[in-house]
């Protein structure tokens, strides 16, 4: 499974994808990850360039300051994520990130990327995420966590990005207790898919990403064992994996593919299915 994968990678990834496989799989230098997100950064501390590739264009945008403090997280890398914690202080002060900002309105994006500057709980939660899981501290990190919190508590109807985001942040926040505490109430809430694609939707694997997610008891043994089996039999013929979303533009399909081939692999391995 991983050589066909690997083979996939060769033929179809991005330097920065490539360069992600060896470290995650061959054994391959955290400093070359780096480097590879390194050449996405902007003056100002934050990233763009179609980093995150639903977003196209050259200003630094939340998607782009998400994608490369995964990464940093991905290679035990948290000094990076200084320029991005500057960035963001200086557009996002307090403490609520918005999906998309003004400054990219001239240039191509995803239709479901905003462009509003208003900030909330989706890209929010997921930074505050990185952040934690990088074990970071700041003020900025402390405004945002609490902007979550608040947002969580009454939080009464969601949709599947949001409720994944989320749950990546009660993983990783330090308040065990009320992460758990607001897990076992979200475990009820129903998210719509109003507007989304036909069979656009999100896997058990996708809001319990590691078996010690606290997503993870929202679902059964047998669920989440016939969710596995299906990821691990979504490898295609050329030996990489699709996404579950539309792709807006010819180019996203093989920018994305790539990044769920590895997704997929290290959800795979993390449960146990691969070593």
């Amino acid at each position: 499974m991983i050589e066909q994968a690997r083979n996939f990678i060769w033929h179809n990834a991005r330097t920065l994808e490539q360069r992600w496989f060896e470290h995650a799989f061959s054994g391959g230098g955290a400093e070359h990850v780096v480097q590879a997100v390194l050449a996405y950064r902007n003056d100002d501390g934050g990233y763009g360039y179609a980093l995150e590739p639903d977003h196209r264009g050259p200003t630094s945008q939340p998607l782009h300051a998400l994608r490369a403090l995964q990464m940093f997280g991905a290679v035990n890398a948290p000094e990076h994520a200084e320029s991005i914690l500057t960035w963001l202080e200086n557009t996002c002060p307090d403490g609520s990130v918005p999906f998309g900002m003004s400054t990219s309105k001239d240039h191509p994006k995803a239709p479901w990327v905003a462009t509003d500057d208003q900030g909330g709980l989706l890209l929010t939660s997921q930074i505050a995420a990185a952040l934690h899981a990088m074990n970071v501290t700041s003020p900025w990190l402390d405004r945002a966590t609490g902007h979550c919190w608040q947002e969580i508590d009454k939080l009464q109807k969601t949709h599947p990005y949001e409720l994944r985001g989320v749950t990546m942040f009660l993983d990783e926040v330090p308040d065990r207790a009320r992460a758990e505490l607001a897990a076992e109430k979200l475990k009820h809430l129903k998210p719509s898919t109003e507007g989304y694609a036909d069979g656009e939707g999100l896997a058990p694997h996708e809001y319990a990403q590691k078996p010690t997610s606290l997503a993870r008891n929202w679902f059964t043994d047998d669920e989440i064992s016939k969710d596995l089996d299906e990821l691990q039999n979504g490898q295609q013929e050329d030996g990489g994996w699709n996404f579950g979303f539309p792709a807006f533009t010819p180019v996203t399909h093989y920018e994305w593919r790539p990044i769920a081939t590895i997704e997929a692999l290290l959800t795979l391995k993390r449960y146990g299915r691969i070593n």
